[in-house]
């Protein structure tokens, strides 16, 4: 590897305009492809297969009115007083004027709401009255029904009573003799009294009518106050199941207006977005404040802002410090910047075909930016140091990128599959940020072997300055006269005897002199600093986490101070109803549900809000008591769930829970779960490439082992700061809470490579000094002394680039910055600098070893360059450095 290497420099710094060219050329277009095919950015942190995603697909395609995005708007007065008549009317107009915006389909007016609530709930108190009064009326009735009804069953009896004596007479007058006075006057008397029977007998019937006819009305009233008392019974039960969603605060000084858009947010452009603001923003002079939430006011579009720019200025000094000149310090910048536009661009390229969130081109702005100027840094010190010992200007150029190019190419590998692995998750949004992120890091590893070789070759001795020559040219005058007499192999003994003895001094002389001391203290600071990690919750950022003085934060703030945390978070629930039911009872039966939804702990309110036409579908509205990223509120849509099992059970409705709560705690879980087997994958493909690397088996296992104890520290920086509310006002943490869910996942992918770059960086120039023939302590110290200075340099970068992200213009990536800044820290002098220096010097040769049978079957990759060393600093074709210029005092 370090031979192709060693030939890839040469050809580069050959050919360096043909190399330049190549990239410019690549430049162009990516460039090109960004701007044609950019598109927006998301948070949408959705994840296939999850009961949030079939939920909403079952909306989209049972209810579609209700798919869309939905942003909030927080209206209060700057004086601090209730809203007056006119203000009211002014945010009505307001909010009237937004639904010309495209892609918003509809507003909610809190006023017009809190009217029409209000309107209802006075409908429904007159209703009860009308109901009361009408009761009243049947129950004076009712008795009067029954006494007629009594009278009719008593005339009744005494008319068959006496139709029942007149048969008797009949019968007798049967008997009398036919034509005979007696039995005329008895016919011509029943004749009489059946005429008066008969008489009384229709003056009953019509009795009997009126009855019946009064019974039929009564009946029917008595059924229009049953369906009147249902209908006042279902609408007192949605008035008290909405009795805890205000829009309107009860003081009258905050109000909540809410915008639905036709599509989801994540289509919403910023221009709609601004559009809509714009809109509101008119309300300043009626005197209101108008406050959006995160998903209105949220602009994933920008990248970069003055942080960022402030921590890549930090790398610059420091830079500038180490190389001695702008020319130097300017390199690896330049190679940083054009790895990012490259890697950046191409990911932007492709925000059209592909859903992608905004931290995913942020990743690969941080990583790009520091492992490109880290990795252009070693090349570019590494051929510093050769042009200053004398070597001709390309072998310089080709050696430097067959050695130190080298270790890049593994370190950069190692980053890669770290990264690459996040695809292996399951996680969509994960693994094109992983593959983002890696692709980019490619990216800096190819620029740094070609493109820095072929500019280094046309700065030539620019690189170092004139005072830096001359000071050069003292100090090796002065070598040789003190070396004067001695054979080539008296001056290499004299040399390493010198450089054994500055070894010995520094921070690698004083860790390696008490390594027990610096081993065991290292590792319990480290052990310290964790502690906190074992607190590490995780969630998805809301408005909470927004700058204290965002608008988003506002609205988040005013609205839990107003209507309860709760209203910053609902919870939707989607209904599956049964076959066969009719509107009435399809909404009973929604009540019911929300009843027994409302029975869960620290639910405030459980509404139903739409059914689909159906009436198989309907939709719930939970408000939480607390918060959308707190702990109750990731209990309650545990227990939401439990409780679909009983209200399947007793109503025979199915539920599921959707919405961007819901979708927030399912996507936290499943990154937890996600984290053992990515920690596995990771740690396992990157022990077999350091076990290649190194040829060894305690270097790759020590690598890993420190690589753990800086994640944990690094966790515990994290929660103290993010969680705890440490530091929080250094930070900018006005409101601690959860941490973000996939920041554990990125940190172990992105800072295991890092570390790993740090001990390829550290750990080579060991074994390079070990396989030279030094004993293995000394070759540690010999290492760690020609290796600290730039690692050093480069772990200042690096952490200086991830610092200028704590301070992101997006909220998101702040904690990300911190994690990453804090455990490269950690990393870079604590573990790589004291614990890995301290436990090499005491595993002495031990550290180097390797079963014979797997020393057999490696291939040899050469890490150390030693097959560089036997090379002559003239090439044997002489045409190749017909060009060289050697270095000018």
């Amino acid at each position: 590897m370090a031979l192709w290497l060693y030939k890839l420099g040469r050809f580069s710094a050959r050919r360096a305009w043909l190399v330049i060219a190549a990239w410019a050329l690549i430049m162009g277009m990516v460039g090109g492809a960004a701007a044609l095919f950019m598109g927006p950015m998301s948070n949408n942190f959705q994840i296939p297969g999850t009961e949030t995603q079939q939920m909403a697909d079952k909306l989209q395609a049972d209810l579609p009115e209700a798919s869309g995005g939905t942003g909030a708007v927080v209206f209060t007065t700057t004086n601090g007083e209730p809203f007056t008549q006119a203000q009211e009317e002014a945010i009505t107009g307001a909010l009237e004027t937004v639904t010309t915006v495209p892609t918003v389909k509809g507003v909610i007016d809190p006023f017009l709401t809190t009217a029409q609530k209000a309107e209802g709930a006075a409908q429904l108190a007159d209703g009860a009255k009308q109901l009361a009064a009408g009761e009243a009326q049947a129950a004076a009735e009712k008795p009067k029904l029954d006494a007629a009804a009594a009278e009719l069953a008593a005339g009744k009896a005494q008319l068959d009573a006496a139709q029942t004596q007149l048969d008797t007479q009949k019968a007798q007058a049967a008997a009398l003799p036919a034509g005979s006075p007696e039995a005329a006057g008895a016919a011509a008397q029943i004749a009489a009294g059946q005429a008066q029977l008969d008489a009384q007998k229709t003056q009953w019937q019509a009795g009997q009518d009126a009855y019946l006819a009064g019974k039929a009305k009564f009946d029917a009233g008595q059924a229009t106050l049953a369906a009147t008392k249902a209908e006042l019974t279902a609408g007192q039960r949605m008035a008290d199941a909405a009795a805890g969603v205000l829009f309107v605060s009860e003081n009258n000084k905050a109000a909540i207006g809410q915008i639905q858009f036709s599509e989801s947010m994540n289509a919403v452009t910023p221009a709609n977005r601004e559009l809509v603001q714009e809109k509101l923003n008119t309300l300043d002079s009626s005197g209101i404040t108008v406050s959006y939430s995160k998903e209105i006011v949220e602009d994933v579009s920008s990248l970069f802002g003055v942080s960022e720019v402030v921590g890549i200025a930090v790398a610059a000094a420091v830079l500038l410090i180490m190389l001695g000149t702008f020319v130097a310090a300017g390199l690896p910048l330049l190679m940083a910047v054009i790895g990012v536009g490259i890697g950046v661009g191409g990911t932007m390229a492709l925000t059209t075909v592909i859903e992608m969130s905004s931290i995913s081109p942020m990743l690969a702005l941080m990583l790009g930016l520091a492992v490109g100027i880290d990795y252009s840094l070693f090349i570019v010190n590494r051929h510093r140091q050769q042009l200053l010992a004398g070597l001709a200007m390309r072998e310089s150029i080709a050696k430097a990128t067959g050695t130190s190019g080298n270790a890049v190419t593994f370190a950069g590998l190692t980053v890669v599959i770290a990264l690459a692995a996040l695809s292996v998750t399951g996680l969509p949004f994960l693994a094109i940020l992983g593959l983002a992120a890696a692709a980019t890091v490619a990216v800096s590893v190819l620029i740094a072997l070609t493109l820095t070789p072929a500019l280094l070759s046309l700065i030539g001795t620019r690189l170092i300055s004139k005072r830096v020559w001359v000071k050069n040219a003292a100090a090796t005058a002065a070598h040789d006269a003190k070396l004067a007499g001695l054979d080539a192999s008296g001056k290499a003994a004299a040399d390493e005897a010198v450089d054994v003895a500055r070894s010995a001094r520094g921070w690698g002389g004083l860790v390696t002199k008490h390594p027990v001391v610096a081993l065991i203290s290292a590792v319990l600071a480290l052990a310290v600093i964790a502690i906190p990690a074992t607190g590490l919750r995780l969630a998805l950022p809301d408005g909470g986490s927004e700058p204290v003085d965002s608008s988003a934060y506002q609205a988040y703030s005013i609205t839990g101070k107003n209507f309860g945390e709760g209203m910053n978070g609902p919870i939707i629930v989607v209904g599956s109803l049964p076959a066969g039911l009719d509107r009435t009872s399809a909404t009973t039966l929604n009540l019911d549900v929300a009843d027994q939804l409302r029975q869960v702990p620290n639910v405030k309110a459980a509404v139903p809000v739409m059914l689909s036409e159906d009436l198989r579908t309907a939709v719930y509205q939970v408000i939480p008591a607390e918060g959308p990223a707190s702990e109750g509120t990731v209990q309650v849509i545990h227990e939401l769930r439990e409780q679909g099992s009983t209200i399947k059970s007793d109503l025979d409705v199915t539920i599921g829970l959707t919405g961007q709560t819901a979708a927030n705690v399912d996507v936290s879980e499943k990154l937890g779960a996600a984290l053992p087997p990515y920690l596995a994958i990771v740690v396992g493909l990157s022990l077999i490439l350091l076990i290649l690397v190194f040829r060894s088996i305690l270097v790759p296992l020590l690598a890993t082992a420190g690589f753990l104890l800086s994640l944990v520290a690094a966790f515990g920086g994290v929660v103290a700061v993010y969680q705890w509310g440490w530091l929080s006002g250094v930070f900018g943490v006005e409101n601690p809470g959860a941490v973000l869910s996939f920041l554990p996942i990125i940190l172990i992918g992105v800072l295991f490579g890092l570390a790993m770059d740090y001990q390829v960086f550290i750990a080579s120039g060991m074994r390079e000094a070990y396989v030279h023939g030094q004993d293995a302590k000394q070759a540690v110290r010999t290492g760690f002394k020609h290796a600290a200075p730039v690692v050093t340099a480069a772990a200042i970068i690096m952490i200086s680039v991830f610092s200028g992200f704590i301070f992101s213009h997006l909220t998101m990536v702040r904690p990300l910055g911190f994690a990453l800044a804090f455990g490269v820290l950690i990393d870079a002098f604590v573990v790589r600098m004291t614990i890995v220096p301290a436990a090499m010097h005491l595993l002495g040769k031990t550290a180097w070893w390797i079963p014979a049978w797997l020393d057999k079957i490696l291939p040899d990759v050469d890490v150390e360059g030693a097959k560089l060393a036997t090379l002559t600093d003239a090439p044997a074709d002489a045409r190749e450095l017909s060009g060289d210029r050697e270095p000018s005092r």
